[in-house]
C-alpha cells in the first residue's frame, strides 16, 4: 500500500506564530479533511510527521498534543478516511535530537511502524525543513503554499532538486489521484 506522509500545522491545519496550543486553536485548513479521506478511500495510507517544539518550550503538554490529534483522527475518521501513525517531535530546536525535522527521523519511525518504501512515498510540507527531511529519507517531497508555503516558495532555488507545489493539500490530492 502506498504512503503519503503529511506535516500537521500549516498543510493539514492552520498554523499559527504563537503555536497552536490546544484543540480549540486546532483549525482544519477548507479541504484538507476531505483530502485526507480521498487520500484513503484511493487506496493510500496517511501519515503524520509534525514537529511540536511547543511541548519543550512549556506551551502544551502531551496530554494536550494528544487532544488536539484526537480531534484531527475524529473529523479525519468522521469524513471516511483513516490516519495509520502520527510521529511528532517533542524536543525545541537547541535539542540536537535526531527527530526534529530536517532531519528525518520522524519519517524513520514512521518506517519502522509501516513498513514503507521510501522511494514511493510522498512527504507533503509547507516548510523547508519539511522538505529536507523528506530529501534526507529518500521520500518524494512536495510543497503546499498553505501555512508557511508561501515564504518557503522563495527558497526552493537553494535546494539541488526539484519540487512539486501545490495551492493545498485538496490540489495535491487531485493531482496524485489523477496520475494513478
Amino acid at each position: 500500500m502506498s504512503l503519503v506522509i503529511l506535516d500537521r500545522d500549516g498543510v493539514i491545519n492552520q498554523d499559527s506564530d504563537a503555536f497552536v496550543k490546544s484543540p480549540e486553536e486546532w483549525l482544519p485548513i477548507p479541504g484538507s479533511i476531505e483530502a485526507i479521506a480521498k487520500l484513503c478511500k484511493s487506496g493510500y495510507q496517511v501519515a503524520i510527521a509534525t514537529n511540536q517544539s511547543g511541548i519543550a518550550r512549556g506551551y502544551f503538554t502531551v496530554e494536550t498534543l494528544t487532544a488536539m490529534h484526537n480531534k484531527m483522527e475524529q473529523l479525519v475518521n468522521q469524513a471516511g478516511g483513516n490516519i495509520a501513525a502520527i510521529a511528532y517531535c517533542p524536543h525545541g530546536p537547541d535539542d540536537n535530537c535526531n527527530c526534529r525535522k530536517p532531519k528525518p527521523g520522524l519519517i524513520y519511525q514512521l518506517a519502522q511502524q509501516l513498513q514503507f518504501n521510501p522511494q514511493e512515498t510522498w512527504v507533503v510540507g509547507d516548510s523547508l525543513r519539511d522538505l529536507q527531511a523528506a530529501e534526507a529519507a529518500g521520500c518524494k517531497p512536495t510543497l503546499v503554499t498553505t501555512g508557511k508555503g508561501q515564504s518557503t516558495l522563495k527558497k526552493l532555488p537553494e535546494l539541488s532538486y526539484d519540487v512539486p507545489v501545490f495551492k493545498d493539500l485538496a490540489e495535491f490530492t487531485r493531482a496524485l489521484l489523477k496520475q494513478d
